[in-house]
């Protein structure tokens, strides 16, 4: 079943390092196919990014997202430039904090910077909290898959603090898909 994945935000919220952790699990320890991608503009720092995800059970063909099925929003001038097009049976997970607009399709609001800033004490986890909220909301890859991904990819010395932050998303990612 091939996904579309995209993630936008603002540079320096680790927008790229969430996608190239989703392909990494996908393609490393869930035996999928997986392409990353990734834009941001001059500014990076404070700019709109976007990296995307293609994962799928089958050799992947055409590896540009060109229709994503799922959304992870971590700014509003990232809704802005790549969230308002989303189709109506996307799904689309929005930093309820730092993202004002709703779009028309099945949407979960994850308080990542928030959760991130306080009961973690780091908002530079904010993207790993989304991760796990995605993962637990979506199941697009499993929760081992992304956890041996997340200890791959983030600095020595962080690797706790990250687990955390994982785990606190698989909660709040369980807690915005309940009816």
């Amino acid at each position: 079943m091939r996904h579309e994945v995209r993630f936008s935000g603002y540079g320096g919220q680790g927008i790229i390092l969430s996608a190239v952790i989703l392909g990494r699990a996908a393609a490393l320890y869930d035996g999928k196919y997986a392409v990353q991608t990734q834009v941001y503009g001059p500014e990076a720092r404070g700019g709109a990014s976007m990296g995307q995800v293609v994962i799928d059970d089958a050799p992947i063909l055409y590896p540009e997202v060109a229709d994503p099925d799922i959304y992870v929003i971590m700014s509003q001038q990232g809704f802005e430039k790549y969230g308002t097009r989303a189709r109506e049976d996307a799904v689309m997970l929005i930093d309820a904090d730092l993202v004002r607009s709703r779009p028309a399709c099945r949407a979960y609001e994850i308080p990542a910077t928030a959760e991130a800033k306080t009961a973690l004490g780091r908002e530079i986890v904010a993207n790993i909290v989304m991760i796990g909220a995605l993962v637990a909301a979506t199941e697009i890859v499993s929760r081992e898959a992304i956890e041996r991904a997340v200890l791959d990819s983030v600095p020595k010395g962080t690797e706790n603090l990250n687990i955390k932050a994982l785990k606190r998303g698989f909660e709040l990612g369980e807690r915005a898909c309940k009816p």
